[in-house]
């Protein structure tokens, strides 16, 4: 048994764990920084935000020493039973957790409030990581593609259910994995056309060309789905006759349409699209037919699902959607200003952000943060508080330590010698940079304001501890590589 410690302190990559312990301390400062209130000088005060924290990180450096102590295999051996474990827990949640803000996300345990929701990230990511390790398991068969589409969808709908959308939408970080482990890149390319079209199909809704009646998202998005799905006969099937084809006679058709709209009889030049995308679905049918080959078909699909995504992308918006939601997307998109109301969050961030100009007003002399104008200053919006008191020096700092991370992941996955530990290393780098993306892009204004913490620095115990478990148990993993042989 000490020959086994011995070795296991010898393999742990002290590299990770020395910028996991630079994070943390960072992020406890910010955290200081966040709180802090005029008058205050204990930050250990166990009643104050930064004590509490402080309790939290010591909890986590315990719990992180427990993770490293098991058996590597123990993660394997039971990933099905913890995760069967989190679902039932996520169900469970939605029914007795009160109500905060909305949500019934969180469990009262005494004076300790906790997120599943958090927990079950490394749960689904065990699971992934043991069901892709199986002998006859492969992504680009569509049995095995809905088992683990099943895994990932099913907590993230229980999320929903606890009217946690951000804390759901992590659960398509997952999909950066997929493509890694061999999903096919049209599945990728698929989800990123369709962020494409719901943004501009809603962006230009009510913006027309010229003198037609033809609004500009529809008609972008239709042009769109026209030119991706002309390219692919001659990505996928080297035929590129074919692209040149349906992409030259599309051209033309749009023109002739275009000059008939604006000079004889003003018409939706959308209708033309809609016989254009007819005659191009047709046509795909007919190659599929006399070629005898499914890609065909497949592409037609690419062509109908993308058509029938864009016209529901207007009932999602009005009819599923919350109406804070909706304001945040037109925030952001820049089709409503609401310097009062959902966009306060953002614009009080960001002028916090400048105000701490290249090297920043210090620690605890921000004055946007001191006087309170950022709301969730301490969790969702702390990056506002390093860059206010630390300047864009030590903001970049702190993303410089985020990247070493990300990097350090990649090559702590690509060196596993087995599946299900590049499975899972994937599926925590990809959740780190998905929480890194969002938060970061939420507090300048890029992306809407949908509330996942940062890594290692927002306030709180669960956000905290769901990192800690993450890192800690793939850690583990890479320690115990070498016996997986």
């Amino acid at each position: 048994m000490v020959r086994r410690n011995d070795n296991l302190w010898k393999t742990l990559d002290w590299v990770t764990i020395g910028i996991y312990l630079l994070l943390i301390i960072a992020g406890w400062f910010s955290v200081c920084g966040a709180s802090y209130d005029y008058g205050e000088r204990d930050f250990l005060d166990f009643s104050t935000r930064a004590g509490k924290q402080f309790i939290w990180i010591i909890c986590s450096f315990g719990l992180g020493f427990v993770l490293l102590m098991l058996e590597d295999r123990m993660y394997d051996m039971f990933s099905y039973i913890i995760y069967v474990g989190m679902i039932l827990l996520l169900i469970v949640t939605i029914f007795i957790a009160p109500d905060v803000k909305g949500s019934r996300s969180w469990l009262q345990l005494g004076p300790v409030s906790l997120q599943p929701a958090e927990f079950a990230k490394f749960a689904t990511a065990l699971v992934l990581a043991k069901y892709m390790n199986t002998y006859l398991f492969n992504i680009k068969r569509v049995k095995s593609f809905v088992v683990v589409l099943a895994l990932v969808l099913l907590p993230m709908m229980l999320i929903i259910l606890q009217k946690e959308t951000g804390s759901a939408l992590v659960y398509l970080a997952f999909f950066l994995m997929f493509y890694r482990e061999g999903m096919p890149g049209v599945v990728l390319f698929s989800g990123v056309c369709a962020v494409l079209y719901f943004v501009i199909a809603i962006r230009f809704d009510q913006v027309f060309i010229a003198d037609t009646p033809t609004p500009i998202g529809e008609f972008a998005v239709l042009c769109m789905i026209i030119l991706f799905t002309g390219m692919m006969p001659g990505i996928y099937n080297k035929k590129w006759n074919y692209t040149r084809i349906i992409l030259g006679s599309s051209a033309l058709l749009l023109i002739l349409s275009f000059i008939f709209s604006e000079y004889i009889i003003h018409f939706n030049l959308v209708w033309s699209q809609w016989v254009l995308s007819a005659l191009l679905i047709s046509y795909l049918i007919y190659l599929s037919l006399a070629e005898r080959q499914k890609s065909y078909i497949l592409i037609s699909l690419f062509a109908l699902g993308s058509i029938a995504f864009m016209y529901s992308s207007d009932y999602v918006f009005d009819n599923i959607l919350e109406p804070h939601q909706q304001i945040r997307i037109k925030v952001v998109l820049g089709m409503e200003d609401d310097p009062t109301g959902a966009g306060y969050n953002v614009n009080q961030s960001k002028i916090a952000i400048g105000s701490g100009g290249l090297t920043g007003k210090g620690f605890l002399n921000g004055t946007q943060t001191k006087l309170k104008y950022v709301p969730e200053q301490d969790t969702d919006f702390i990056f506002c508080t390093i860059g206010e008191e630390q300047g864009f020096i030590g903001s970049s700092i702190v993303l410089l330590l985020f990247l070493a991370l990300i990097l350090r992941l990649i090559a702590l996955s690509e060196r596993q010698v087995s599946t299900f530990g590049r499975v899972y290393g994937y599926s925590v780098l990809s959740i780190f940079l998905f929480h890194l993306f969002i938060n970061i892009g939420m507090v300048l204004g890029l992306t809407p304001v949908i509330g996942i913490p940062l890594p290692f620095f927002s306030y709180g115990g669960s956000s905290l501890w769901g990192f800690t478990i993450l890192l800690f148990i793939f850690l583990r993993i890479d320690a115990g590589r070498k016996h997986r042989l």
